[in-house]
């Protein structure tokens, strides 16, 4: 797998490391505005998963679970255990089954934009709300994401997606023992606030923040007030609760 890496010999190498997981059909790249804001508090690694980006191509598209396995494969070989993961939209699923699949390696998360909401789970419900979500987004984005999807092929992109539609990503949080933020735009048409909410609520020790104005792409969009938020969130070092708690909007 290819990753890349902020590394500062400023922060202690004893310091959690930070991870984080791009969604469907884009690359590590798009991480990018938000990684080096977090640089500047510790190591920070924006790998590309399997199939994707600048890493190499397995024959068959992996489903989530299987990209779970090689992204915690990836980090125990780079010595990234207890780490903070942080991922957006489909890299959330990945994340949430590394949890449960690879406990060791996951010392708290941010899942922002957790995909699928269980009450649009279509594949035409998918992309018609992806359209939706183009023009929320920076005009910056848009070639960063379809230099992506075409690097990484249609065909791969919807195989993946197929995976993601059958992932139930609402029967696996209950079991994600760790503390978790979920974080959604609040103009975010692919994860809307209503499933935002649930997903916090069946969290064992989960909590949700909304950013003002904000669509799918938080990392990419907003990354200053996502860091604004996250720093908080990974330094603090207490479970967060069995219930869900929404914190105060992000002042813009």
């Amino acid at each position: 797998m290819y990753a890349r890496a902020w590394l500062s010999e400023a922060h202690a190498v004893d310091a959690p490391p930070i991870v984080l997981v791009h969604g469907l059909g884009v690359s590590g790249r798009y991480m990018i505005p938000t990684a080096r804001i977090l640089a500047l508090h510790g190591r920070v690694y924006a790998p590309d998963l399997p199939g994707f980006g600048r890493s190499a191509k397995p024959p068959r598209p992996l489903n989530v679970a299987e990209c779970a396995d090689a992204l915690a494969a990836w980090m125990r070989a780079n010595n990234l255990t207890g780490a903070a993961l942080i991922a957006n939209s489909f890299g959330c699923q990945v994340v949430v089954d590394l949890a449960l699949r690879h406990p060791s390696l996951v010392e708290r998360a941010i899942l922002i934009a957790p995909t699928i909401d269980p009450t649009r789970r279509t594949p035409w419900q998918q992309v018609a709300r992806f359209l939706l979500d183009i023009p929320r987004e920076p005009l910056s984005l848009i070639p960063i994401a379809l230099w992506d999807y075409l690097n990484a092929g249609i065909l791969r992109g919807l195989r993946t997606l197929s995976h993601a539609l059958q992932h139930r990503i609402e029967e696996k949080l209950p079991h994600m023992n760790v503390p978790t933020l979920v974080v959604c735009g609040e103009r975010d048409p692919i994860v809307p606030r209503d499933w935002a909410e649930q997903a916090a609520r069946l969290l064992p020790a989960g909590r949700l923040h909304v950013i003002p104005n904000a669509a799918h792409a938080v990392n990419f969009n907003s990354p200053e007030e996502l860091v604004r938020v996250a720093l908080p969130f990974l330094r603090s070092r207490e479970c967060e609760g069995n219930s869900m708690k929404e914190e105060g909007a992000v002042k813009t």
